[in-house]
């Protein structure tokens, strides 16, 4: 089938945020903007799946007036967007949520708690505001995390001691721990700091859009994925019509349909979308 015939069926665009849609500056192209305004008039629809809290990405969806369900925190929430109606949510269980807070006691390792709207964290753990890199977060101090242990999407575990983070990530995972994926990397911005993010197993943006298009009644096959980065790998696992931008790691372009010519910097978003709408209009 030709690239146009398989554009002309798309009826969703779902894009990853930063390093894609976003510049590094965070700002949209004024010519996706003009683009995403046009395809809406032939009833295409657009969404995000982020590594974001939703929280932090509802502003941006009311830039371009988005109104579908968005996902976020790599699928571990998906919620409508803008009435707030949640849809589905994968919370890390009770009991692991309080054993990950008492290793980073133990071992005087900062934490966090990702619920949907906000990040969570105490006095004691202040500096892990300034360590994280949730783009566009807010962050909340409690008292304590007693009130808490519910509803957390993602646990955040950051510190500069490698081998108590290493030991603390290999105690959250299997055979130590069940229906959990915790992973350990290192900082790409803060020397020596290392981190772990702990959820629910088996949650992936890939896993997360399929939920979105089986609720929306949107076959794979009529949606399109934008990306850049690792985190957008289960995406283009999917069935998707797949867009690389010039900016993406060699393993997303390797599975791209199309790679564009320009990077998120130079509005390269619009080039994929100006063949959509061409195909649209034909």
């Amino acid at each position: 089938m030709k690239d146009s015939d398989v554009l002309k069926k798309l009826k969703i665009v779902v894009f990853d945020l930063d390093g894609t849609l976003l510049a590094d500056d965070g700002t949209i192209g004024e010519r996706t903007k003009e683009l995403i305004k046009g395809l809406k008039k032939y009833n295409v629809r657009f969404t995000f799946a982020s590594g974001r809290l939703h929280s932090a990405i509802t502003c941006i969806a009311e830039n371009i007036g988005i109104e579908t369900p968005l996902v976020s925190l790599d699928g571990s929430l998906i919620k409508s967007y803008p009435n707030g109606n949640t849809l589905f949510e994968y919370f890390v269980k009770k009991k692991y949520v309080k054993k990950a807070v008492n290793f980073a006691k133990q071992y005087t390792l900062n934490v966090a708690l990702c619920h949907a709207d906000a990040i969570y964290y105490t006095e004691d753990n202040y500096i892990i505001t300034k360590l994280m890199e949730k783009f566009g977060a807010k962050y909340e101090q409690v008292n304590s995390y007693d009130n808490y242990y519910d509803k957390t999407l993602e646990i955040s575990i950051a510190g500069d001691n490698r081998i108590s983070m290493k030991y603390v990530w290999e105690r959250m995972s299997f055979p130590y721990s069940f229906g959990l994926k915790a992973s350990y990397f290192k900082s790409q911005h803060h020397d020596n700091i290392y981190y772990i993010e702990i959820r629910r197993k088996k949650i992936s943006k890939g896993k997360g859009m399929l939920k979105l298009l089986k609720y929306l009644k949107i076959k794979p096959e009529e949606a399109a994925v934008v990306g850049d980065w690792y985190n957008d790998i289960s995406l283009f696992k999917t069935n998707a019509y797949k867009v690389a931008l010039d900016n993406a790691v060699p393993e997303i372009k390797r599975m791209a349909n199309l790679i564009t010519e320009k990077s998120n910097n130079e509005d390269g978003t619009a080039e994929f979308l100006e063949k959509l709408l061409k195909s649209k209009m034909s």
